[in-house]
């Protein structure tokens, strides 16, 4: 399994900002471009029994720090496919990425059942 891409460094305070869009070379791993890699892993995991508005605010902060980031979409895709089940990964909280997978599933269900209409209409016309 891949290893979190988070590192145990200083955090930093930097505001949410758009970053350009770059193309990055397909031989390097995503995570070596993460910007959490130079930001406190604990930003990123809970700590046992952290309080709800403690949680939240944390959680918005890890956020804000994934918002800045050129690999979030490859961060999150890894988070979804492994499935991740600890952490904010790509932007989302292990909750969310709940959320996301389920649609997912239900949207491949349906897919897949309009397919095997679709194929069982042209059989028999």
């Amino acid at each position: 399994m891949l290893q979190p891409p988070h590192s145990s460094l200083q955090v930093a305070a930097v505001p949410a900002q758009r970053v350009p869009v770059r193309h990055r070379d397909q031989d390097t791993p995503w995570h070596t471009e993460a910007v959490c890699r130079r930001d406190e892993a604990g930003l990123f995991f809970a700590p046992s029994k952290e309080p709800t508005a403690a949680r939240l605010s944390r959680e918005e902060a890890a956020k804000r720090v994934c918002a800045r980031c050129p690999v979030m979409v490859e961060c999150r895709e890894h988070a979804l496919l492994q499935p991740e089940p600890y952490g904010v990964w790509g932007g989302l909280t292990a909750a969310e990425r709940r959320v996301v997978l389920a649609r997912r599933r239900r949207r491949d269900l349906e897919l897949k059942k309009a397919a095997s209409t679709t194929g069982r209409i042209a059989a028999a016309g």
